[in-house]
């Protein structure tokens, strides 16, 4: 079997000829491009499906929302960088919000350094800059990887993330969304139904797409948001929208990278059919069989390799001891995927990451 017969073979309920083995080399593949490693647009090249493809890596994920938000007339935004920090700041008739993100040159990342919703008084700015936008398809990327994957794998897209975890990851923040649920619920609640809406609008769009699987890209943790919260304000969106993934013959994932003690039972009852990047003892803070026992029988868990484990921080004999006892696991039954939790950094070790294919092809057979 090549690796997109492989995974669709698990997706469709049956059994592959071992374990599936698919990785997230975007993280990786941008320090690379940032050290002059590899040339500028190297990840939305031909050559980086062919770096997958000499590494013996399924391809699955490199983050693409199907949809483009257009606003209208009375919305601007502007966007200034003063160093490595970019400030965005959206100006509506009713008042202004900002951000600030920070890049950080040793980890290639950035992050964000203010938030646009700091209290109460930016909800009604954030409101109206919602309702002022709409959302149209854009649906030639997932076209053209169609003709990049071929045997490679599959074509994933992203719907928007819940509206609860818009505002908690890249809005306000969990601190100050906890304060607005605290001391402003109703208003909090309004902006809420409102988001969900507009949020309805672009999530028919990413299922309407090209892409065969669909992701909810959460980021979600137990440690951030907890059963309460997941009850409260994500499940009946995510149980909406997996329903309506399911209807349109295609395969639902959510991105649970983060703690999973307490809340992966509810997000496996929300009707996913794939809970990717799960990260596992002793990184995590659950065992395989454990989480199995609180997700059930049927749903798919993909994950297992730290991303550190690819780099020099951890030797080559507790790298493959963990790979091993990963697949051990994984070959009782068709319902796992080897993959990344959550991501290959850009300090990752090649060999290691051409290692692992080699291992799954020893170890991983059912």
């Amino acid at each position: 079997m090549n690796d997109r017969e492989r995974i669709l073979t698990l997706l469709r309920g049956n059994t592959p000829d071992r374990v599936p083995w698919f990785g997230d080399l975007d993280w990786w593949a941008y320090g690379m491009e940032k050290r002059g490693e590899a040339p500028p647009g190297f990840r939305s090249s031909e050559a980086y499906f062919q770096l997958y493809r000499d590494l013996r890596v399924g391809f699955y994920l490199q983050g693409y929302e199907p949809f483009q938000a257009v606003y209208d007339e009375s919305v601007q935004i502007s966007e200034e960088t003063q160093g490595n920090r970019r400030r965005r700041t959206v100006h509506t008739p009713v008042g202004t919000i900002s951000e600030e993100w920070t890049y950080l040159p040793t980890s290639f990342a950035e992050a964000p350094t203010a938030r646009f919703i700091k209290s109460p008084a930016d909800l009604p700015v954030f409101r109206y800059w919602v309702e002022h936008t709409e959302y149209r398809p854009l649906y030639d990327e997932a076209e053209r990887r169609y003709g990049l994957v071929k045997d490679l794998g599959v074509v994933l897209c992203y719907l928007p993330k819940s509206p609860f975890m818009q505002l908690v990851v890249h809005m306000a923040g969990i601190r100050t969304v906890v304060d607005l649920w605290a001391e402003a619920r109703g208003e909090l609640e309004e902006t809420l139904e409102i988001l969900e809406r507009k949020t309805d609008e672009a999530a028919a769009i990413a299922v309407a797409s090209p892409a065969e699987c669909l992701m909810i890209p959460e980021n979600l943790s137990a440690e951030v948001v907890g059963p309460r919260f997941y009850s409260l304000y994500m499940h009946p969106y995510e149980e909406k929208w997996t329903r309506r993934i399911a209807k349109a013959g295609k395969h639902s994932f959510i991105h649970m990278d983060g703690t999973l003690r307490g809340l992966i039972g509810h997000v496996a009852r929300s009707g996913f059919q794939v809970i990717e990047a799960v990260t596992p003892a002793p990184v995590g803070d659950l065992t395989f069989p454990q989480m199995r026992e609180m997700v059930g029988p049927e749903t798919i868990l993909w994950g297992g390799v730290p991303g550190v484990y690819f780099t020099d921080g951890i030797d080559d004999v507790e790298f493959e001891r963990l790979i091993r006892e990963v697949l051990q696991e994984m070959r009782r039954a068709p319902r796992y995927v080897l993959g990344v939790a959550d991501q290959v950094p850009p300090n990752a070790l090649r060999r290691r990451i051409a290692r692992v294919a080699e291992l799954v092809e020893r170890y991983g057979t059912y």
